[in-house]
């Protein structure tokens, strides 16, 4: 096979790997997991390799360098230096291997799939693939179903559609952006009448799947989009009367289906009760705020918020956000301004270039603007960009990563259109230049198959642990496998500690058990300093050897990295009891009762044993 063939093939191999990735992860529940994770990981690796093998065999390589290149490039050169920094290795190398995957798909995509069949092909698997998942999200809502494939969905998304996520907030985020591609298609694509037909259907499908999901933001979010989107073509003449139209007609559509649907009446008068006041994404911006305050310039590292929440936590928050319902304050919060401005620098580069390139995608003469693709795709994907830029503020589409790949897919798109404007943005390597670029690709394949591979291993070993439910010995033996995969997950070594000490506790097995559940307790504290339960653990096995006093500053730092939080307050209690400081005890139970009234057993049992205890210290006064 000559070069010429083989480079063909390896381009046809890219875009095939790449319509993989963006087909794979919707459907595969928004790849949110480790395991569909994993795949797309591989995916990105096959990517890499075809792509350092056009490097090395074409004898002249044009790349398409554009400024927003840099600006890529440069948040990835941060996000190394931040992992570096980072106080979770753990948590950081997962973030940067998520940002390396989206670095390398947007510049592989950019170089290779910058071609008009191309990106022909990715919109039409894109509209199809939205079709199908609305449908199914259309399905569930009819049927009441509460399933996502084998999975059941959690009670708090009982009567929404969420298709194949698990959220239907995602789903909305994913739709929305493809709802304004397909328009612009159907409106002003140069395209024969009966696929405009197709995708007319597809749209009013994809505008269902919105509408089921009963996302107050996908809601919000799509009607901005719309307006927008209808906005720019009545501002052409020979696409006025339609776009009026159409307008009227989904505005119409929106009103009847709000008006006819209980859930969404109820979403929305949610929005204007006390009952929603305690909303948690609206709680969770404030301590974001704060944080970033705190850490204003850098951050508090990779996909730490999670982390250095409890040191932040509002009294009428007691679970685990994970993220903060607002993409702009969790980069904010997570990457400081340094790391905001570089992310704002990438997009703000853009739309910039999107803004240069339009008009010369535009096929106009006398008569007025002509049907063209490129022109449609320019038009949907940057309104579809929007849609999902919207929605960030209320929402962490972007976390999810099917989502943010999405987005990226449509990013680099777009800045292929470049091509067609200017000349100016490519570069001409020299041989030097594109064996560096090669070696690159193959560094990035190597580093994503060496933590690919130790991930999977940990994940399997991991699996084992909870397949072995009611075995504790088998437990151990299969964490003691996953530390030995992974040495900085410290979740691992909390979960050691924990067995070893439920089994001093209730098992009988004393001493030996504990001292190895200390010895885990000891190590987790090390890796992450922030976690107060290896703190608040330690305390309590020292309770068991008689330690009591010993025990005091354990539970105190425990107390001060999560202040606000019941579970630890209640324990606090516990140990005061302990000291028979019962009016200490008392007040600490008290406030434990106060910040969680529900499902709070421990606060009110020995609440009771302490006021007994002060009327029998009372009565013998």
């Amino acid at each position: 096979m000559d070069r010429a063939r083989l480079d063909h093939w390896c381009e046809k191999g890219i875009l095939g790997l790449v319509v993989a990735i963006l087909i794979y992860g919707p459907l595969a529940l928004g790849a949110v997991r480790t395991p569909e994770m994993l795949v797309i990981q591989g995916l990105t690796m096959g990517v890499l390799l075809l792509w350092m093998v056009r490097f090395c065999i074409r004898t002249s390589y044009r790349m398409l360098w554009p400024p927003i290149c840099w600006a890529v490039l440069a948040f990835v050169g941060y996000a190394i230096i931040r992992y570096q920094q980072a106080d979770l290795e753990y948590v950081a190398r997962e973030e940067l291997i998520r940002i390396l995957i989206y670095a390398f798909l947007f510049l592989a995509i950019l170089d290779n799939l910058n071609r008009q069949e191309a990106v022909q092909l990715v919109f039409f698997v894109l509209v199809f693939l939205g079709m199908a998942i609305a449908l199914y999200a259309i399905y569930q809502f009819i049927t009441g179903s509460e399933r996502v494939w084998t999975f059941k969905k959690p009670p708090g998304y009982a009567g929404r559609a969420s298709g194949t996520y698990i959220c239907p907030n995602h789903l909305a985020g994913f739709l929305e952006m493809i709802l304004p591609l397909g328009l612009a298609y159907t409106l002003t694509g140069r395209l024969k009448p009966t696929v405009k037909v197709f995708l007319g259907y597809a749209c009013l499908m994809i505008l269902g799947g919105i509408g089921v999901s009963i996302s107050r933001g996908g809601w919000v979010t799509t009607g901005l989009a719309l307006l927008l989107l209808f906005g720019i073509l009545i501002g052409h003449r020979d696409y006025r009367m339609p776009a009026i139209v159409l307008l009227v007609l989904l505005v119409g559509m929106g009103v009847v289906f709000a008006k006819k649907a209980y859930h969404p009446q109820k979403r929305f008068q949610k929005l204007f009760t006390e009952d929603d006041i305690g909303d948690v994404r609206f709680q969770l911006w404030r301590p974001a705020i704060h944080m970033w305050q705190d850490h204003f310039w850098l951050g508090v590292g990779p996909a730490h918020f999670d982390y250095r929440f409890p040191a932040y936590r509002p009294k009428l928050v007691q679970a685990r956000p994970l993220r903060v319902h607002n993409d702009y304050l969790n980069c904010l919060a997570d990457w400081g301004t340094v790391g905001a401005a570089l992310v704002a620098s990438a997009w703000i580069l853009l739309y910039w270039g999107i803004s240069k390139t339009r008009k010369f995608v535009q096929r106009s003469n006398d008569l007025g603007t002509k049907p063209s693709n490129r022109s449609s795709f320019v038009l949907g994907a940057s309104v579809g960009l929007c849609a999902i830029l919207i929605h960030s503020a209320f929402d962490f589409n972007m976390h999810i990563p099917a989502n943010a790949i999405l987005a990226i897919a449509l990013m680099a798109l777009l800045t292929g259109h470049w091509r067609f404007a200017t000349e100016r943005y490519w570069l001409n390597p020299s041989w030097l230049g594109r064996i560096l670029a090669a070696l690159l690709c193959l560094a990035g394949v190597v580093y994503l198959g060496q933590q690919g591979f130790r991930r999977g291993r940990e994940y399997i070993y991991l699996k084992q642990k909870e397949r072995a439910e009611d075995d504790p010995q088998e437990q151990i033996a299969a964490l003691l496998k996953a530390h030995e995969a992974e040495p900085n997950n410290y979740e691992t070594l909390y979960a050691l500690g924990e067995l070893y000490r439920l089994q001093a506790w209730h098992y009988d097995q004393g001493l030996p058990a504990l001292s190895k559940a200390m010895a885990w307790f000891e190590q987790g504290m090390k890796l992450n300093p922030h976690n107060p339960y290896n703190f608040l653990r330690y305390g309590m096995c020292l309770h068991w050897l008689k330690r009591h006093r010993e025990a005091t500053p354990y539970f105190e730092r425990a107390l001060e990295r999560d202040p606000n939080n019941y579970y630890l307050v209640a324990h606090q209690g516990w140990h005061l009891l302990q000291l028979d400081d019962y009016a200490a005890a008392k007040a600490a139970f008290e406030k434990s009762i106060r910040l969680k009234w529900w499902d709070n057993y421990i606060a009110f049992t020995y609440l009771k044993i302490v006021e007994e205890r002060l009327k029998e210290q009372k009565n013998k006064r």
